[in-house]
């Protein structure tokens, strides 16, 4: 999920998310341990205890916020529509006339486009991953691809620009990431706001920013 979470070519886990979370723990004096897990698991495993925080630009909903408890948010994001570079896009209500849509299942993307074209529509084509999506429209199997802006912006800014188009949908709007704990476990939440506050205050997120975000 780069850029906020990827691992390097030696393996070990970089991204906006890891970086962030590196500074709060420093900032909040507490100490913090990464795990990789796979999207699908990441809440069973919060709930029952083998994690105690997700970050993995976890999108805030008011379907969400009835199962778990979210952070303040620390990073804004649109949805965006990805097409082939001769496609031309201009509306969500497009959408409708295509024969598949391409997401990452279960994640924001997925939710964005089940409103469009209905939870059990077998229009939408989803894959474990964003980049398996992106695959999939480049060899013409699906129309378009929706997911996170900043997703898709550096996806497609690392494996040919001149292959796509990305285009910004106003009707999508803009939505937050947060970090997520347990339902109710305030003191973990508690904790997260104020590490984030002060490496706001301080600076840290914006040369965090800029790393990832710059262009």
């Amino acid at each position: 999920f780069a850029p906020f979470v990827s691992r390097t070519a030696n393996g070990s886990l970089t991204g906006f998310d890891i970086d962030l979370l590196t500074a709060m723990a420093k900032a909040g004096n507490f100490k913090i341990q990464f795990k990789d897990q796979p999207w699908d698991g990441l809440f069973a495993s919060l709930n029952n205890g083998d994690l105690d925080i997700v970050a993995s630009g976890v999108t805030i909903t008011d379907e969400r916020k009835q199962s778990m408890t979210f952070s303040d948010p620390y990073f804004d994001i649109s949805m965006m529509v990805l097409t082939p570079k001769a496609k031309t896009f201009h509306s969500l209500a497009e959408l409708n006339n295509m024969q598949r849509v391409a997401v990452a299942s279960g994640q924001t993307g997925d939710l964005a486009v089940q409103k469009i074209l209905g939870a059990q529509s077998t229009k939408i084509a989803r894959f474990d991953s964003v980049p398996l999506a992106i695959k999939e429209l480049e060899n013409g199997g699906v129309e378009a691809m929706v997911s996170d802006g900043a997703v898709i912006s550096n996806y497609v800014k690392a494996n040919g620009a001149d292959k796509f188009t990305i285009n910004k949908v106003p009707e999508f709007g803009v939505d937050h990431y947060g970090f997520v704990v347990r339902k109710g476990d305030i003191a973990t939440v508690e904790k997260l706001n104020d590490a984030l506050k002060k490496i706001r205050a301080s600076g840290e997120y914006d040369k965090i920013y800029a790393k990832y975000f710059s262009n």
